[in-house]
C-alpha cells in the first residue's frame, strides 16, 4: 500500500527500520528453491552462468573475438570454478570436499591455477642434469623383455632366454680385449708374411681364443645372475633380466652355466694352450665365487672387478706367445722374457674399469644401496673421486711401457697421451665435484670412447707395422734387394757344400 504522508516527513533511516520489524514480525511462508544445486556448489555456478546471453549470442559470435579471447576465458572459468568445488571451509576450518565430485589431491588446485601450472612446467622441464644420466639399458634385460613377447615353446624365445643370461654386451668387450693383446704380441711378419721368412699367428688360434673366451665370460655371468637373482629384482636395471623374470628356471641357468664353462675352458686347452684355459677357469671362479659375493660385503669388491677385467688380455697374449714359445711351459708365457707386454695390457683394463665403473654406478648410487651392495659411489663418494682420478693417471706408464719395451712406435705416447689427458680432465672435474653438475656424465663417456681408441692406436702403431705395410706395398729398396740376393745366394752354396761334404764322408 502506498506509504501515509507523515512518513515523508520523517527521517529515511527510521522508516526503514520500522518497515523492517513489521516485515520480521510477519510469519515466514514455506518457499521452493529455485535450484537444487547444493549450497557449496552455488557459488561455482554462478561462475559458470556468469555470461550472459548477450555475451554468448551476440559478443561470441565474431569469430576473430572468439578465437583471440574465448579460450583464455573459458580456461581461467573453469580453472575458477574447479577451485570453488575442489575445497571449501567447513565448520571448524577442515577442508569439506563435495560428495558429487571425484576427491582431489591436495596440490590439484595448485597445479590448476596459471601461475602455479607455470612454475611447475617449469620445475618439470628444468630437471637436474644429475639425474638425467644416460646409462646403456641393460643388454639382459632387453632380450629378456624381447624373449617375453615370442610364443610360450617357440626355439627363438628360448634362445632368446638364454642367450641374455651371457650379457652378450659385455662378453663382447671381454673377447675384443682379449683379440686386440693377441694381435699386439710382437710376432713379424703380422700382415705381409712373404715379406720375411717367420710365419705369422695362427688365425685357428685366435678362433679357438675368441670362441673360449666368450663362453667362459658366458658362464660366470649366468653364475653372477644366479646368485643375484634375488637382488636384481631390486634395481631398475636389473630387474627385468631373465631369472628374476621367470623366464628361466634356476635349474636351467645352472645347467647353462656349467655347460658354457666346460666348453670354455675345453676350447681353450686343446685350441690355444693350458696357460690361456686355466686364466680362463680362474676367471669364472673369480666373478662368481669372489666378486659377486664380495658386493654386499666390503668395497674392496671393485677391485677384485677390476682383476677379472684385466685378465682377458693376459689371456690373449699367452696366446699369442705360445706360438713362438721354446718349451710352452706356464712359467715362460707368464714371466719370460717376453711377457711384460701382457702384464701391461692387463694393467691398462684393470685401470681402465675405475673410472668407468665409478662413474658408472654413481647416478645409481641409492638402488646400489637399497639392494645391499657397497660400492664406493655411495659409501665413500669422496674416495670414490679421488680412486677414479688415480687409475685415469695410471695409463700415462702404462702406455709409455708399452713403447718403451718395444710392442708400439713411441709416437702412440704421443697420441695416447692426448686421449689419456682427456680423460684425466674429466677425472679431475669428476673428483671435484664428487659426481655432481654432470661430471659423472662426462666421465663416464670419455670412458666410454677412451678404451677403444686407445686399443686400435696401439694396434695401428705396433712397433715395424707400418714399415712392413710400407714394403708389403712398394717393395725393398734396391740396394736391399741385392743384399738379401747375394745373402741368399751365399746360403745356398753353403748348404751345397755342405751337402757334397756329407756325401764324400758317406762315400769314403
Amino acid at each position: 500500500m502506498p506509504p501515509l504522508r507523515s512518513v515523508v516527513h520523517q527521517d529515511g533511516a527510521l522508516v526503514c527500520l520500522r518497515y523492517w520489524r513489521k516485515l520480521s514480525r510477519m510469519p515466514m511462508h514455506h518457499r521452493q528453491p529455485f535450484s537444487n544445486v547444493p549450497t557449496s556448489r552455488q557459488s561455482a555456478v554462478a561462475v559458470g552462468k556468469s555470461r550472459n546471453s548477450f555475451g554468448k549470442d551476440y559478443f561470441w559470435t565474431n569469430s576473430v573475438l572468439k578465437e583471440t579471447f574465448g579460450k583464455s576465458t573459458v580456461r581461467s572459468r573453469r580453472e575458477l570454478q574447479s577451485t570453488i568445488t575442489s575445497s571449501r571451509p567447513g565448520k571448524e576450518g577442515d577442508t569439506v570436499t563435495d560428495a558429487s565430485q571425484p576427491r582431489s589431491s591436495p596440490t590439484s588446485a595448485e597445479e590448476v591455477l596459471p601461475h602455479r601450472k607455470r612454475r611447475k612446467a617449469r620445475e618439470t622441464t628444468a630437471v637436474d642434469v644429475d639425474q638425467d644420466y644416460p646409462i646403456a639399458p641393460d643388454a639382459s634385460a632387453q632380450l629378456a623383455a624381447i624373449s617375453s613377447k615370442l610364443p610360450q615353446r617357440s626355439i627363438r624365445r628360448v634362445l632368446t632366454a638364454y642367450l641374455s643370461l651371457s650379457k652378450p654386451r659385455l662378453s663382447f668387450l671381454i673377447v675384443l680385449t682379449g683379440t686386440a693383446a693377441y694381435s699386439l704380441y710382437p710376432v713379424p711378419g703380422l700382415l705381409a708374411p712373404a715379406a720375411t721368412a717367420t710365419p705369422s699367428l695362427s688365425t685357428l688360434t685366435l678362433l679357438f681364443l675368441t670362441s673360449g673366451t666368450a663362453l667362459c665370460t658366458a658362464s660366470a655371468n649366468a653364475l653372477n645372475m644366479l646368485t643375484e637373482s634375488e637382488h636384481d629384482a631390486k634395481m631398475s636395471r636389473t630387474r627385468n633380466r631373465p631369472l628374476v623374470r621367470k623366464l628361466i628356471s634356476q635349474r636351467g641357468a645352472l645347467i647353462f652355466a656349467i655347460i658354457c664353462g666346460a666348453a670354455g675352458t675345453g676350447a681353450l686347452y686343446y685350441g690355444v694352450n693350458p696357460t690361456t684355459a686355466f686364466l680362463g677357469f680362474s676367471n669364472i671362479i673369480l666373478y662368481a665365487g669372489c666378486y659377486t659375493p664380495l658386493k654386499r660385503i666390503s668395497v674392496v669388491n671393485t677391485w677384485v672387478g677390476a682383476v677379472v677385467g684385466g685378465i682377458p688380455p693376459l689371456m690373449g697374449w699367452t696366446a699369442a706367445a705360445g706360438q713362438c714359445a721354446h718349451d710352452g711351459t706356464w712359467q715362460e708365457l707368464l714371466f719370460g722374457e717376453g711377457s711384460v707386454g701382457g702384464w701391461l695390457c692387463a694393467t691398462l683394463l684393470f685401470a681402465w674399469q675405475f673410472p668407468h665403473f665409478n662413474s658408472l654406478s654413481w647416478p645409481i648410487r641409492e638402488e646400489y644401496k637399497n639392494a645391499g651392495y657397497r660400492m664406493l659411489a655411495w659409501v665413500n663418494p669422496a674416495q670414490n673421486g679421488r680412486v677414479a682420478l688415480r687409475y685415469a693417471v695410471l695409463m700415462f706408464p702404462v702406455c709409455i711401457g708399452l713403447s718403451y719395451i718395444g710392442v708400439t712406435d713411441w709416437t702412440f705416447v704421443v697420441t695416447s697421451s692426448a686421449v689419456n689427458g682427456w680423460m684425466t680432465w674429466r677425472a679431475v672435474q669428476f673428483w671435484r665435484e664428487q659426481g655432481h653438475k654432470g661430471t659423472a656424465r662426462g666421465l663416464f663417456w670419455a670412458s666410454v670412447w677412451h678404451l677403444p681408441i686407445v686399443l686400435v692406436l696401439a694396434m695401428a702403431q705396433k712397433k715395424g707395422l707400418g714399415e712392413r705395410v710400407w714394403r708389403s706395398i712398394f717393395g725393398y729398396p734396391h740396394d736391399l734387394d741385392d743384399d738379401l740376393y747375394y745373402e741368399i745366394s751365399e746360403s745356398e752354396e753353403e748348404e751345397e757344400k755342405a751337402k757334397a761334404m756329407v756325401e764324400r764322408r758317406t762315400e769314403a
